[in-house]
């Protein structure tokens, strides 16, 4: 008698997938709010791509940038480290006149740059044969110089493990979105040329001749930043709407433009026969720019420790592996990238420096929770509207403590009873307040992060 055993043919298709080496798409938006997508609850705007993607795979609903500002997190991403170990704790460069002038702190000391012995994932992959690519917004090379945000070269991603480099270099945001984008390394192509567009072009160039893999790309618009520029029917489209609210009409114009030039990319991607060994990750590397987005029920925005500043959207689809139409519940954060891209193409996480992210592939693949308890945050600094408080902030389960650098204030909140933080628990929960202080402060201390002074 032959013993027949049947593989579900979920499991075979999981088990073939973690036999190559897929290649890895990561596209990080700028200052995009957690609710500024259609799939994230907000049918003002419209984001059919993107919500395409997320019906493909897995949408985060408690994802959280490493900092509420965006170079942070985009060292963070690069190389698993929080921004209080890599002392990059603020925009670049941070600046004295961010501060209010009835300011009692002096904020913290920190790097400009990211520095060239730093290890990041670019890196590791490439000595493991994959092609790697940057397009967009790199904002780690020092104060620009100049309006086409020169800065200092050896701090590229040239120097960082990406054989192509488009776009990357000092600027925070483009000079312009309509070609000539007076970008030093994004030579002028045509006239008028919508600067998202031509990023995507820019990435399909290198699928094309990248399509045997495996490859890195990462496409980090400088989109949806300031100046609030998009295609002019769109700005109309949005300019006659009466439903938008607090939404400004030249930014839901700027979303759905973005969300078409996505749309291009994962077009591309199917042409080529690509989506099933590609895994594209989506995400933004802080909350929105306030004034400009409409964030409820999360309090502030960008530049804050508050859930504005730090939730964001993500979407993550690798097929045979990552489940379509799931939603994940479970915090993950920007370090998590790291050892995440590493556990996928097959590579063990470095011990020296170690990651400070977990790899997410075991809710990718639903087979069991993260280890970890906690995640932490530190932006010892005025942001750039000089509105927020320098501080800490952790979360632990469903809770969230802030501690407040000018004062020693604690704030405890409930994020699963009140996501919006309008009630502080701390009065009424001493101890755990408490508690979480004292786990903030180890980890502070082990990470050995800068602090404010007083002046």
């Amino acid at each position: 008698m032959t013993l027949r055993i049947l593989i579900p043919l979920w499991l075979l298709a999981s088990s073939l997938a973690a036999e190559t080496k897929p290649n890895i798409l990561l596209i990080m938006v700028d200052d995009l709010g957690w609710t500024d997508l259609h799939c994230q609850g907000n049918a003002r705007l419209s984001t059919p791509n993107i919500d395409r993607l997320a019906g493909q795979g897995m949408r985060f609903t408690d994802a959280y940038a490493a900092a509420p500002v965006c170079s942070p997190t985009r060292a963070a991403v690069l190389t698993g480290q929080s921004p209080a170990r890599l002392r990059i704790t603020n925009h670049i460069p941070d600046r004295p006149g961010f501060a209010r002038k009835d300011a009692v702190l002096v904020s913290a000391p920190m790097l400009d740059h990211l520095p060239t012995e730093a290890v990041t994932i670019a890196e590791l992959l490439k000595k493991s044969g994959y092609a790697t690519a940057f397009f967009g917004k790199w904002h780690l090379a020092g104060e620009s110089r100049g309006k086409d945000g020169l800065g200092d070269l050896q701090f590229y991603p040239e120097q960082q493990g990406f054989d192509i480099n488009l776009g990357g270099c000092a600027l925070g945001a483009p000079p312009s979105y309509s070609d000539p984008f007076r970008i030093h390394n994004l030579p002028p192509r045509q006239t008028g040329d919508y600067l998202p567009d031509r990023l995507a072009d820019e990435l399909i160039h290198f699928l094309r001749g990248n399509r045997t893999g495996p490859f890195l790309a990462f496409l980090w618009n400088y989109t949806v930043h300031w100046p609030m520029e998009a295609p002019e029917p769109l700005v109309i489209k949005y300019r006659d709407r009466t439903d938008l609210g607090r939404l400004d009409p030249r930014y839901a114009a700027m979303i759905e433009a973005l969300d078409s030039s996505v749309g291009r990319v994962l077009s591309a991607l199917d042409e080529l026969n690509l989506t099933k060994d590609t895994l594209v990750v989506f995400t933004s590397d802080n909350g929105a720019f306030g004034g400009v987005s409409d964030l409820a029920p999360l309090r502030e925005a960008k530049g804050h420790l508050y859930e504005g500043g730090l939730r964001v959207p993500m979407l993550a689809r690798w097929p045979g592996v990552i489940p379509p139409g799931t939603v994940c519940g479970e915090p993950v954060i920007s370090m998590d990238f790291f050892p995440t891209f590493l556990e996928a193409a097959g590579l063990p996480t470095p011990t020296e420096p170690s990651s400070e992210g977990e790899s997410l592939l075991p809710l990718f693949r639903q087979s069991g929770p993260l280890q970890r308890g906690e995640i932490f945050f530190h932006y010892p600094h005025f942001a750039f509207h000089g509105s927020n408080r320098p501080g800490s902030a952790m979360r632990q389960g469903h809770f969230k403590l802030i501690e407040n650098f000018d004062d020693g204030s604690l704030e405890l909140y409930d994020l699963k009873a009140d996501l919006g933080e309008t009630r502080n628990l701390a009065p009424e929960l001493p101890q755990q307040a408490e508690s979480m202080r004292q786990q903030l402060q180890a980890w502070r201390d082990e990470t050995r992060a800068a602090l404010p002074t007083r002046r």
